[in-house]
């Protein structure tokens, strides 16, 4: 069951608590985000726009942003609360270079951009949907990058095999042991898998995001059950 009274945030953390708990749960968290800012920082042009769905409370953007200091950043995420967080997190910045988007799920966002971004991220946040929703996800972003534009997401995967899922269970259920969650928090988290969130394979990944019409789509980074992918339009 989840902790949180918001119906729009999937994780089983409280928009405050979430920053907190986080990496303890998922093994190289800060890899995601650091990867995707060197990845990001490698271009041979850096973005005008840069749109993070899923945003929750604003982190990977507070990291971001110190590195390009010409970017703007929107952000979007489905739960409101999470929003509240980002909103307070990057108050300092100036309004010019962050802007919060209507409360949204990346499937179903229709507001008016006044640009095209160059990058889009999406961090932890589409594993949660059926897969309907994910193709429809995942097409949004296509249609609003602009031409050439990156489109960078990490998710929770699944192994090709019912004994590799089992294998993996084990493993990252050590890691979180490690990092001292309970034995009861390790068997909700990991009960937590297809049941309330929806992890598809590699392989699944790649032929989804060829089918959405990305011209190059590229496993980067793996990693115990996440997985990130970089994809070009």
């Amino acid at each position: 069951m989840l902790s949180t009274e918001d119906p729009e945030n999937k994780t089983p953390h409280l928009p405050e608590d979430y920053d907190t708990k986080i990496s303890t749960v998922l093994p190289y968290y800060r890899s995601f985000h650091e990867e995707t800012i060197n990845l990001i920082g490698s271009l041979p042009e850096k973005p005008k726009i840069w749109m993070d769905t899923g945003c929750g409370t604003g982190t990977f953007i507070t990291k971001a942003i110190e590195h390009f200091p010409d970017t703007k950043f929107l952000m979007l995420d489905p739960s409101k609360g999470m929003l509240k967080q980002t909103r307070e997190k990057l108050s300092s910045c100036p309004c010019d270079r962050v802007e919060i988007l209507e409360a949204s799920a990346t499937q179903d966002f229709t507001q008016k951009l006044r640009e095209q971004p160059d990058v889009i991220t999406a961090i932890q946040c589409h594993h949660y949907l059926d897969m309907e929703n994910r193709k429809k996800a995942v097409e949004k972003c296509y249609k609003l990058l602009k031409e050439g534009g990156f489109f960078i997401t990490f998710e929770n995967i699944s192994p090709l095999t019912e004994e590799g899922i089992s294998v993996s269970k084990r493993y990252w259920g050590d890691f979180q042991r490690v990092h001292r969650r309970t034995e009861d928090e390790i068997k909700i988290h990991l009960g937590r898998f297809g049941t309330e969130y929806f992890p598809i394979t590699v392989e699944k990944h790649l032929k989804l995001l060829r089918e959405t019409g990305f011209r190059t789509v590229e496993l980067f980074w793996y990693s115990y059950m996440q997985a990130g992918f970089y994809c070009i339009k």
